[in-house]
């Protein structure tokens, strides 16, 4: 044992995290799946490769992967457009291109996209989830569409009013959420066990106590669920509709995943994440996913947090983890069988309203409204369209604002009475900006001399050059002398004076 402690140092800590880390993974492995529209039993298989292979491979020391809440919305998506067979290519492929991304270093450069964009895409993800599982929570069928499912909570919560499985349904989800959130409260021996796992097992317990009339969750066996995909669903790759599923999955995989990294390193003081080595880790998971047709995984913040609180020091808690959850799946598939559809449904309300960034959205219009604007674009594109699409319509805002920022310029007219006006250019000069350059030069005298000094432009594109050369030369014509400029981006002892 001395032996054991001394090559493992961390053993203890990292052997009591896993415990914790397992004990969280399960409700969610099997809540997200169920809200995906796949066996339970695929949430489980996703956690587990996530544990065990993304876990043992370098990256991230401290984060936990698994299948995640928010990947939810598009999951369940792409099941109802091509199902479940299908799945697996998917999540195949988006793995393969996760592993093209790592090894192309492009992992790094997810950090540049907009958090703006992230946090709105979390929000309305987290928006569609919630309002899908209020209809699971009561038993009722949801609509298909984001805003479908908003507009129909009036007229949903009118049907469970009428109907007394529906209430009782709904009880246990909002129990649930009612455990969840008081667990926090309660003394920290009491919060060893992680709040979402006590909810579910109350939920379970009363439900079997009272004999409720609520659905529970549907067992097929470990083995039975794991499908590596067939040649039909390779040939679903000849339809273009389907790649825009892959990419969206590797995409916003990756994005959830190194985002997730960024939050993990502030929680500790460990090794820092390296980012393209970790793009790598999450394709080789995903694509091992894919292989046994399972969920698609991210590196789940819920976890990873979970995991550095309880005293994790290296990957070794991880990969534990996903041990757990793999004896757990094998030794005892049938207590799925025991939960109540309305508690999972209540646990992913929970997870859905802990993504939307209610703070962050305060923050930024306090401060810079445009990035709040983004934000919310993004998250209501989203609810009202689809993901993909709502992501793709937030980069594209982000980076319009991210152009029009970069071009400030400043325009000032020095008249000194006599002698000629003095018009000084700073800043940028692009096209974006033209109207405003050429509006206050055209409303200068026309037959007064003008001198442009260009020498505070940081960048003049061409479109600019040629409007304020076109400008020159109409001024010129009617003014008695031609217009002249400064060059810009030029050292001082180098800047001439020349006709434009």
């Amino acid at each position: 044992m001395v032996t054991v402690l001394s090559k493992f140092p961390h053993l203890r800590q990292d052997f009591l995290a896993s415990i914790v880390v397992f004990l969280v993974a399960v409700p969610l492995c099997v809540g997200v799946a169920v809200a995906s529209g796949v066996p339970a039993e695929l949430g489980l298989v996703t956690g587990i490769v996530g544990g065990i292979l993304t876990g043992l491979m370098p990256g991230s020391s401290l984060q936990v992967s698994g299948p995640a809440a928010g990947l939810t919305v598009i999951v369940f998506e792409a099941v109802s457009e091509f199902g479940v067979g299908t799945l697996g290519v998917i999540v195949l492929v988006a793995g393969v291109l996760q592993l093209a991304m790592g090894f192309l270093k492009v992992g790094r450069w997810f950090r540049a996209i907009s958090v703006s964009v992230v946090e709105g895409m979390l929000c309305g993800i987290g928006l569609v989830i919630i309002a899908g599982q209020v209809y699971a929570a009561a038993g009722l069928k949801a609509p298909e569409t984001g805003v479908g499912k908003i507009t129909g909570l009036p007229g949903a919560f009118a049907d469970a009013l009428g109907s007394t499985e529906a209430l009782t349904s709904l009880a246990i989800g909002a129990g649930t959420i009612a455990v969840v959130v008081l667990w926090k409260k309660l003394p920290k021996a009491a919060q060893s066990v992680p709040g979402a796992l006590a909810a579910v097992v109350l939920a379970t317990v009363a439900t079997l106590a009272l004999s409720l009339p609520v659905a529970t969750v549907e067992v097929e066996g470990l083995l039975g669920v794991i499908q590596p995909p067939g040649a039909d669903a390779f040939g679903e790759l000849a339809t273009p509709a389907i790649w825009g599923t892959i990419v969206a999955f590797a995409l916003i995989a990756s994005a959830e995943s190194l985002f997730s990294a960024a939050a993990v390193d502030r929680l500790h003081d460990g090794p820092r994440t390296q980012y393209d080595k970790e793009m790598v880790a999450q394709g080789a998971g995903n694509t091992v996913c894919g292989l046994l047709g399972a969920l698609p995984m991210t590196a789940v913040i819920v976890r990873s947090s979970a995991n550095v609180s309880a005293g994790a020091k290296t990957k070794a808690s991880r990969v534990l983890h996903g041990v757990w959850l793999l004896l757990f799946a094998a030794a005892m598939p049938a207590a799925l069988a025991l939960i109540p559809l309305p508690a999972l449904a209540g646990i992913l309300v929970h997870a859905g309203w802990k993504l939307i960034p209610f703070r962050q959205i305060a923050a930024l219009w306090r401060g810079y409204k445009g990035e709040a604007l983004i934000l919310v674009v993004t998250a209501v594109s989203i609810v009202a369209v689809n993901m993909f699409e709502g992501v793709l319509i937030g980069l594209a805002l982000a980076v319009v604002k991210a152009a029009w920022d970069a071009s400030h310029i400043k325009l000032e007219v020095v008249d000194k009475g006599t002698g000629p006006l003095q018009v000084h250019l700073t800043g940028n000069a692009t096209f974006l900006r033209l109207p405003k350059i050429l509006d206050s030069l055209e409303n200068l005298p026309p037959d007064r001399r003008a001198e442009l000094d260009l020498s505070g432009l940081h960048h003049l594109d061409h479109a600019c050059r040629t409007a304020l050369e076109n400008w020159a030369q109409r001024h010129s014509a009617v003014g008695a002398q031609p217009v002249e400029a400064t060059e810009p981006l030029k050292p001082a002892a180098e800047k001439a004076t020349a006709n434009v």
